[in-house]
C-alpha cells in the first residue's frame, strides 16, 4: 500500500478565496490544487454535507452550450477543477492568477485520495464504466487499501427518470450511504444523471470522473504525468484511441476560437493580457491584509464575471492570522 503522509508535503491553502473562481472561455473554474480538493472535500466528508466536484476542459467546454441542462450541473457545483493544462495556459496568457499546478483531475489526486479513503475507511461507491470493468478497478484498489469499502454498478443501465433499473441503482446507493459517489459515465451522460437524481443521493461528496475506474482496471491506460503538466497529454490519449477520441483533439477545439477572441478582447481593455499578476506582497503586508479583508469560506463562490470581486457577506469569515506567514496553509504532518 502506498504510504504517502510519510512523503514530503507541500503547504497549500485551507480557506476559499475570491480570486480562485475565474471565468475563461465562457465557464466558471476554480483555480485549486489537488491538495486543496482533497482538503474541502474531507471537510465535507466530516460534516456529512453534500459537495458536488466538478471539473472542465476544452471538451466539456465544448458540450456546455451544445448540451441541456449541462450549465446547471456546473452552476451547481461548489468546486469546478481545472482538468486542462492549454486552458491553464490559456488563462496565464490573458493574465490571471493561475499556475501549473492549477490543473487537476482523478489522475492527479487519486494516490491522496485513496490514501485518505483507506485511512479514514470511507465508503466509495463507483457508478459507470462496462460491465466487468468497475469490479475489477475494486479489487485492484481493495489489494492496495483495504480499509475502503467500495462497491460498484457499471453504467450500462437505463437512465431514463422513472426507469426500474435508475431506482434501483438509487436504492442500492441509499442503501450503501457512501462517502463517496464517483459517477463515470463520459460527458455529458455522467453530469445530466447527477442533476437528474442529485435530490434522491444521500449527502456524500460527488464526482465526475470519467473513465477512472478504467485506469484502475488497466482498460485505459494512463498517460505518464509530466506528459500531463507539459500539456501533451491529449497526444497521448489521441495517439492510443483515433477512432474515438479524433473528433474530441482535432475537431471540437476550433470552436473554442469565438470565446477565445472575447477573453483575450477583454484582457486587453483591462490591460492584464500577457503580463504576469502582480507580485505577492510581503509577509507583513499580507498578514495585515488578512486581518482587514474577509477571506471567502468553503463552498460556493458568487464572483463576478472578472472573478475579482468577493463573495457575499454571508459566504465570508474573518482569515485567522497566527504568528508566522505559514499560519494559512495546513499542517504538513496532519494534512
Amino acid at each position: 500500500m502506498l504510504e504517502r503522509r510519510t512523503s514530503e508535503r507541500r503547504p497549500f491553502r485551507k480557506a476559499r478565496r475570491a480570486l480562485e473562481r475565474i471565468e475563461v472561455l465562457g465557464a466558471k473554474v476554480d483555480l485549486v490544487r489537488p491538495e486543496e480538493v482533497m482538503h474541502h472535500v474531507e471537510a465535507a466528508v466530516d460534516a456529512a454535507r453534500p459537495y458536488l466536484v466538478a471539473n472542465h476542459n476544452l471538451h466539456s467546454l465544448y458540450l456546455l452550450r451544445r448540451t441541456p441542462n449541462l450549465a446547471a450541473f456546473f452552476d451547481d457545483a461548489d468546486l469546478i477543477e481545472v482538468d486542462s493544462t492549454p486552458v491553464i495556459t490559456f488563462t496565464r496568457a490573458l493574465g490571471l492568477q493561475s499556475r501549473p499546478f492549477h490543473r487537476c483531475t482523478y489522475l492527479d489526486w487519486r494516490d491522496h485520495f485513496w490514501s485518505v479513503a483507506n485511512r479514514k475507511a470511507w465508503r466509495v461507491y463507483y457508478l459507470g464504466g462496462a460491465p466487468g470493468v468497475a469490479q475489477a478497478a475494486a479489487a485492484q484498489l481493495n489489494s492496495s487499501y483495504p480499509e475502503t469499502q467500495i462497491r460498484v454498478r457499471h453504467g450500462y443501465f437505463d437512465a431514463s427518470p422513472g426507469s426500474a433499473e435508475n431506482a434501483e441503482i438509487l436504492a442500492d446507493i441509499a442503501a450503501f450511504a457512501p462517502h463517496i459517489l464517483f459517477v463515470g459515465m463520459g460527458m455529458p451522460r455522467q453530469e445530466q444523471w447527477v442533476m437528474g437524481n442529485r435530490a434522491s443521493l444521500p449527502p456524500c461528496a460527488v464526482f465526475s470522473v470519467g473513465a477512472a475506474f478504467d485506469y484502475e482496471a488497466g482498460v485505459q491506460k494512463a498517460a505518464p504525468r509530466w506528459m500531463g503538466r507539459a500539456g501533451f497529454e491529449w497526444l497521448y490519449r489521441l495517439a492510443h484511441d483515433p477512432v474515438r477520441l479524433w473528433r474530441r483533439y482535432c475537431f471540437e477545439p476550433w470552436f473554442m476560437i469565438a470565446p477565445a477572441l472575447r477573453d483575450v478582447g477583454r484582457a486587453f481593455a483591462a490591460g492584464r493580457l500577457l503580463k504576469t499578476p502582480a507580485s505577492r506582497p510581503s509577509g507583513r503586508d499580507r498578514r495585515a491584509h488578512l486581518v482587514s479583508e474577509p477571506v471567502p469560506v468553503q463552498g460556493r463562490l458568487n464572483l463576478a464575471e472578472n472573478g475579482a470581486q468577493p463573495a457575499p457577506a454571508a459566504e465570508l469569515k474573518k482569515a485567522v492570522v497566527a504568528e508566522g506567514p505559514q499560519s494559512r496553509f495546513v499542517d504538513r504532518q496532519k494534512a
